[in-house]
């Protein structure tokens, strides 16, 4: 069984507390899902540090420093543009853990080879640890957005249990 957005929210700020560490996130499908569900628990100030929405790839390039070129080249969906996202918002936030995601929700937006619910997600540390990956979520618009929620902050979790003292 899954667990739920606030379970995993509450145990990554305790995971997170205990490392003294703090995160941030830089979200594009997703809207801000990630920064929300973590702000939903009481005390999340003390380790989210903050949260961009770069929708746009003007945002992208403005906020989190991802280059043209690689927008140009691979697209906003792409390992490539998750790993410049979470490395910008790590460099914007001095945070201790970042967490990026890129995809396609839908019910538009598909193109060759990324069909809606393709989502990239990249997680790092301001140590330089990063991890990567893509996930074809199903479902309607909103499916793949709480499911890309709840896969990124899986992924911050694990990150932050591997990187605890």
């Amino acid at each position: 069984m899954h667990k739920s957005m606030g379970e995993l929210s509450r145990e990554l700020g305790a995971c997170l507390q205990r490392s003294g560490w703090r995160i941030a996130t830089a979200e594009s499908c997703t809207g801000g899902g990630v920064a929300a569900a973590i702000t939903a628990i009481a005390g999340s100030s003390a380790w989210f540090e903050y949260g961009v929405v770069s929708y746009a790839n003007v945002a992208k390039q403005k906020l989190l420093g991802v280059s043209a070129q690689t927008l140009d080249i691979e697209g906003a969906v792409s390992e490539a543009v998750v790993v410049e996202m979470v490395r910008g918002a790590l460099a914007l936030s001095g945070a201790d853990l970042a967490v990026a995601i890129s995809g396609i929700a839908g019910p538009s937006g598909a193109t060759p080879g990324k069909p809606v619910g393709t989502v990239w997600f990249a997680w790092a540390t301001a140590a330089g640890d990063l991890k990567t990956d893509m996930q074809l979520i199903d479902g309607d618009r909103a499916a793949v957005q709480h499911g890309a929620v709840i896969y990124a902050l899986e992924g911050a979790l694990a990150m932050s249990k591997k990187n605890t003292v």
